[in-house]
């Protein structure tokens, strides 16, 4: 009897040394910092993709030809950025990094998203009976965009021995919605390495 006590405190103790010394650590940290973990597509990857292709498209004759003929700064609008990659990619997150960097640029105007579009109609539509004549808004003045901008995200992975190589190719284009014109064509690739310490983009 008193050995399978010895045991059971033997036991015991070794499960609560090992509970004291598999303690968790979570710190905080700037959300502009890169921290790639994985290799795989993240925050980072998405805001300078952005960031630099937003920069291309704003240094393109096609803005210039657009503020000659109409004196006024184009409306643009960013539709469905398709993930083709063999990941999950919140391309969402993508697409509002697109929209950030092109309406602060101040070189454009920027519309509503079609799923935005249907909650402010919705809004509006509550106006015409709830609020009062001086403040409801009318039907009829949306603001219609003269570009929409699209694109795909893609992906190519190869391993060997434990390292692993990923290529990402985003392509995004610019159409004028009344021609069906593209105006502007952007790439840009990203090649990590996993299992060195190498990373471009």
């Amino acid at each position: 009897m008193k050995s399978i006590m010895k045991i059971m405190v033997i036991v015991l103790s070794v499960f609560l040394l090992a509970a004291c010394g598999s303690s968790r650590e979570v710190s905080r940290v700037d959300p502009n910092s890169t921290i790639d973990l994985s290799g795989r597509w993240n925050d980072t990857d998405s805001r300078l993709v952005a960031e630099e292709m937003v920069s291309d498209v704003l240094q393109r004759v096609w803005l210039t030809d657009f503020m000659t003929s109409n004196g006024s700064k184009p409306v643009v609008i960013v539709g469905k950025i398709r993930n083709k990659s063999s990941e999950q990619i919140a391309t969402d997150v993508f697409a509002k990094d697109i929209e950030r960097e092109l309406l602060n640029s101040g070189k454009v105007r920027f519309v509503a998203s079609a799923d935005e579009r249907d909650e402010v109609r919705d809004e509006r539509r509550d106006q015409q009976d709830f609020a009062s004549a001086e403040s409801f808004k009318k039907f009829y003045k949306e603001l219609g965009a003269d570009f929409l901008m699209s694109g795909v995200i893609n992906s190519i992975e190869d391993s060997y021995e434990g390292e692993k190589v990923i290529f990402y190719q985003v392509d995004l284009q610019l159409i004028n919605i009344e021609t069906n014109e593209k105006v502007w064509l952007g790439n840009k690739k990203i090649k990590k390495t996993v299992g060195q310490n190498s990373y471009s983009l």
